[in-house]
């Protein structure tokens, strides 16, 4: 696949740019990946307080899918070993950052299938976040180009390897999960009405409060005592 001609015309256009949009693309394309740590912090945050298993599963989920999408690409990354646009395209403007070292491969883009996980992953867990993440991945990937230092199909695959992986990985395990979330949360209102002894006993409740501290108590009390209303007894 060759795209060094949109490569040539997207580095030009960023030669010319005003230095205030250069500069502008040079901070997010170095730091705008931790816009979508700061949302995988904040859904996460949501779900804990007042969102169901499903919720805490897809909100836990979200920065792992991403994790493996950014190993996917890497792994892509290393066997096909493509040479940097900035070393190989003859008649480019000069990168606006510096181009990576030899062995620091061109496809697919790492930020732009970080981003494309991290977006997916999102939406998945919550859909009104689409209007604000999609176009954030798609400006994550433009900037790479915009930069000087991945070709245009480094980004599009880039953004499509890590959207796919994410889903996949969503998809597969939001099922198990979930239920882990139930469990852990179950298991520590029924630790917290009783007395157990022992260092076991000990190891198993700290467990259970760092899972509660992790999921929340869930909404509606999921998390909370069980009771029964038995006749002839008046609840305290």
């Amino acid at each position: 696949m060759d795209t060094s001609g949109l490569y040539r015309a997207v580095t030009g256009f960023a030669d010319s740019a005003p230095v205030w949009v250069q500069r502008t693309f040079e901070l997010w394309t170095g730091y705008g990946l931790w816009l979508f740590g700061a949302l995988f912090a904040a859904v996460w945050w949501r779900a804990r307080g007042r969102g169901g298993a499903r919720a805490m599963a897809l909100a836990l989920l979200a920065p792992a899918a991403t994790a493996v999408a950014y190993a996917a690409s890497e792994a892509v990354k290393s066997t096909v070993e493509e040479e940097r646009p900035c070393r190989a395209v003859a008649g480019a403007a000069a990168p606006l950052l510096g181009c990576p070292p030899p062995g620091d491969w061109s496809f697919p883009s790492n930020h732009a299938a970080i981003a494309g996980a991290a977006a997916v992953a999102l939406v998945m867990a919550v859909r009104r976040l689409a209007p604000l993440v999609v176009p954030l991945a798609l400006l994550m990937a433009f900037s790479r180009v915009f930069a000087g230092v991945h070709y245009p199909h480094d980004v599009a695959l880039g953004l499509l390897l890590g959207g796919s992986a994410a889903a996949l990985v969503v998809l597969a395990l939001t099922g198990p999960v979930a239920s882990g979330v139930r469990a852990v949360r179950t298991g520590g209102t029924r630790a917290h009405g009783t007395r157990a002894g022992g260092i076991r006993a000990g190891i198993r409740a700290g467990g259970i409060r760092a899972g509660i501290r992790l999921t929340g108590p869930g909404p509606g009390g999921e998390s909370s005592p069980e009771v029964r209303n038995v006749p002839g007894c008046r609840m305290p």
